[in-house]
Formats: structure tokens, C-alpha cells, sequence
């Protein structure tokens, strides 16, 4: 197999290692390449261009297969548990018991807000974004807890990690109920984290809220199956504000901003204005495809198709089956999700989809599981940040903890004005 890669530039060779990972995927690695040259590499979105070596998360697109630290995420399904997974993130391993149990007790203790955070809260317009209060709110937390700019230790970085895992639900509960002008609820120590979180969202002060199995499954399911995701542009940003040695808030922060953007964490949002279009407009799901499939027209089918994956997305699977059980356990008659099925039927046996290798991703079902679930459409996306956050946190430890990470400084070619003469503003035209 060959271990070096031969670039020929102006009659010259030069030759590059290749690096190889552990499922087989093989890098050219460049990293000398401009000192040796005076040549860059041009890859505008990166698809091409491997930032990191990580140990984190594997993906194969061609085949379908999204691995967290080795293990198939299809192996979670059956009982998911979005902690358990955090750590395995995070810490590189299942937990064992004792783990489990002293970290989910870290997630317990740490669980409440500074009380001075509320009057943040009150300073946001009801109608502010929930991800722009979920950013800023996050760096705040670093004005409370100054203690945790510098991680050196993997005991530190362990009580802020699980300090910011907690925090966030809470953090988010209070945005929602600061939108809805409904009093703020404390977290409940006797709960677990998915019960909890729906706790702090939907309970009153006379009524408390009650999480029924079927849903705390769901929830736990779409969480960690949005934990991470390798090299995504949240991900990446992350990574990239780490890489100056910003501390963990900041870096999780900036990763909310990246989510928020409506081509990353907004698809199943659009996904479910698009069923609800269909729905309202009384378009049948085939009529719907047929406009999809005219290159003339401005429909676009939502949902199907991902940067990555060129086959099924396995999370899509997964989601499919808990929508379905979900909905069916709570009574709730969606018609939303009849037309989901219906438009994942037919795309599938479509030529023009098949070829193209347009299959529904998890985008596709997150939505009614949510919607099901009684999370409004604003929270989508916020949810999304809250079962990304293990991953991020994985990745800004794993390259903290990289002997000669460098700053992230990529290049550029410049193909603007040459060199100009300053006119004085009296002669300009």
C-alpha cells in the first residue's frame, strides 16, 4: 500500500506522507505543504480537507455507519441514555457503574443557575431568539464561574464539563418560560436528565409536570443521536475558537452560534414548515414530490439528502421507529407524520431520488418527535445544542489535550484589486 503521495509542481516532485485511520481512510498530510512549494491547497468548505486527527466519532457516509468512540449508534437504540453516551464522549469509555452514578450526580448538583443569571434573563425582549439567549447566557456562565478558564486536569475539566451539561437545560427552561412570561422552575434533584429538562420546561407552580417513559426514551434518543457528529460546522467552530485557547464557555458558545445558522440546526425546522405547507395547502405528497423533482420550480423536498451520507442516514432509521411508537403510545393522531411516511414511500422507490442518493435524514423525524413531545418549533434548535454539547466539549478536551496543536489559521486566495494608489477623497469621482 502506498505510504507516500508524489506532487509534481513546475517540474518538480514532492512527496507527502500518507496517514491512515483506523477504519482504513487515508489522508495526504500537507502540512508542509506551502513551506515547501509556496503552493496552498484551495477547498472552499473544507469537504476535502481533514483539520484534525480524532478518536471521537467515525463516519462512513458511502455505507451508512456513524460510530461514537467505535461503538454503532444503532447499538443505543434499545435503551438510550443520554449520559452514558456523554461520558463515553467525552472520556473516551463506557462508564462503569460507579462513574456513571458519581457523574450523574455532578449533572444533579450542578443543575441550578447563579440566582443573580435570572436578572440576564429579564434584560432579553419575549420575543428574543432562544439560541441568541442560549449563547449569551452560556458565556455569562463564565463570569460565575471564573474558576473554570483554565482546565488542567481531567478531574477539573470533569465537574465543568458536567456543570455546563447540566446548566444548559436549565438555561434553556428559563428562556422558554422568559418568552412565555411564565414563572421560572426550579430543577428537581429527585429527577433524571431528560425528565428534568421537560420538568423545568412544562411544570407549574401547582402542577407538575409528568414525563412519561415512551417520551423520556424519545427525548434521550434524539439527544444523544445529535451528540456529535465528527468534523461539522459547529464542531469545527469549536474547535477553531479552542484552538486560541478560549476557554470551554466561549468555545461552546460560538458552537450555539454556528447551530443557529438555518443550514446546520435549523433543517428540522424547515422540515416540518414543509409537511405543514402540505398539510394546509392540501397538496398531495405526490403532487409535492412531482414540484420537488421540476429544476424550474422553488419546492424543495426538506429532509432528504445529507453532506456527508450517500446512503440511508442510520439516525433517520431510528427516529422513524420512536416517532412511530411514540405517537402511538400517547394517543396523538399526527397527520404531519402520515405525510412523512408518505414522502419517505415514494422518494424511496423514485428513480430521480434513488439515483441521487437522496434518503430522509434525521432532520426528517426529529421534528414530529418534538412537536409530538409538545416542544415548540422555536426550542427545536436549542435542542438540537443540548445534545450536541457532550460532543463539543469531547472535542475541545481532545484538542486541548494535543501536544503542538496550533492555532486554526486557514489560508486564503486573493483575487482582489492589485496594488492601488490612494486617491484623496477632493479627486475622487
Amino acid at each position: 500500500m502506498l505510504n507516500e503521495a508524489t506532487l509534481i509542481l513546475d517540474g518538480q516532485e514532492y512527496r507527502f506522507s500518507i496517514r491512515e485511520g483506523t477504519e482504513g481512510e487515508r489522508a495526504i498530510d500537507i502540512q508542509d505543504l506551502r513551506a515547501r512549494t509556496g503552493y496552498v491547497t484551495l477547498d472552499p468548505g473544507y469537504g476535502n480537507t481533514g483539520s484534525c486527527q480524532s478518536a471521537i466519532t467515525f463516519i462512513d457516509g458511502e455505507n451508512g455507519i456513524l460510530r461514537y468512540r467505535g461503538i454503532p449508534i444503532e447499538q443505543f437504540e434499545q435503551a438510550p441514555n443520554f449520559v452514558e453516551v456523554a461520558w463515553l464522549l467525552i472520556f473516551g469509555h463506557l462508564p462503569s457503574d460507579a462513574e456513571y452514578q458519581s457523574f450523574s450526580a455532578d449533572l444533579t448538583a450542578c443543575a441550578n443557575l447563579d440566582e443573580s443569571m435570572k436578572h440576564h434573563f429579564e434584560g432579553f425582549p419575549r420575543s428574543a431568539p432562544p439560541m441568541a439567549i442560549l449563547s449569551a447566557m452560556i458565556n455569562a456562565l463564565s463570569c460565575f464561574h471564573p474558576e473554570f478558564f483554565d482546565l488542567e486536569d481531567q478531574a477539573h475539566f470533569r465537574i465543568a464539563a458536567a456543570g455546563l451539561i447540566s446548566k444548559v437545560r436549565t438555561i434553556a427552561a428559563y428562556a422558554y418560560r422568559h418568552s412565555i412570561g411564565q414563572p421560572y422552575i426550579y430543577p428537581d434533584p429527585a429527577l433524571r436528565y431528560v425528565p428534568n429538562f421537560l420538568h423545568m420546561l412544562f411544570s407549574q407552580p401547582y402542577a407538575e409536570h409528568f414525563c412519561e417513559p415512551v417520551v423520556r426514551d424519545a427525548i434521550n434518543l434524539v439527544l444523544l443521536l445529535h451528540a456529535d457528529h465528527e468534523q461539522n460546522c459547529s464542531t469545527s467552530t469549536v474547535r477553531m475558537v479552542g484552538s486560541s485557547q478560549a476557554n470551554l464557555f466561549a468555545s461552546c458558545a460560538a458552537g450555539v452560534c454556528a447551530l443557529w445558522g438555518p443550514l446546520h440546526g435549523g433543517a428540522n425546522v424547515a422540515v416540518l414548515e414543509m409537511l405543514d405547507q402540505i398539510y394546509q395547502g392540501q397538496i398531495s405528497p405526490e403532487d409535492y414530490v412531482h414540484m420537488a423533482k421540476d429544476k424550474d420550480s422553488k419546492v424543495r423536498l426538506m429532509g432528504f439528502g445529507h453532506r456527508v451520507y450517500k446512503n440511508f442516514d442510520p439516525r433517520a432509521r431510528m427516529l422513524a421507529n420512536v416517532a412511530e411508537r411514540l405517537l402511538s403510545t400517547l394517543g396523538v393522531k399526527d397527520p404531519l407524520l402520515d405525510i412523512a411516511r408518505k414522502l419517505e414511500e415514494i422518494a424511496l422507490e423514485d428513480p430521480y431520488f434513488v439515483e441521487r442518493k437522496l434518503y430522509p435524514n434525521v432532520d426528517f423525524y426529529s421534528g414530529i418527535i418534538m412537536r409530538a413531545v409538545g416542544i415548540p418549533t422555536n426550542m427545536f434548535t436549542v435542542l438540537f445544542s443540548i445534545g450536541r454539547l457532550p460532543g463539543w466539549i469531547a472535542h475541545w478536551w481532545e484538542q486541548a489535550q494535543t501536544r503542538g496543536s496550533k492555532i486554526a489559521r486557514p489560508r486564503q486566495l486573493y483575487v482582489g484589486s492589485g496594488v492601488t494608489d490612494h486617491v484623496p477623497r477632493d479627486q475622487r469621482s
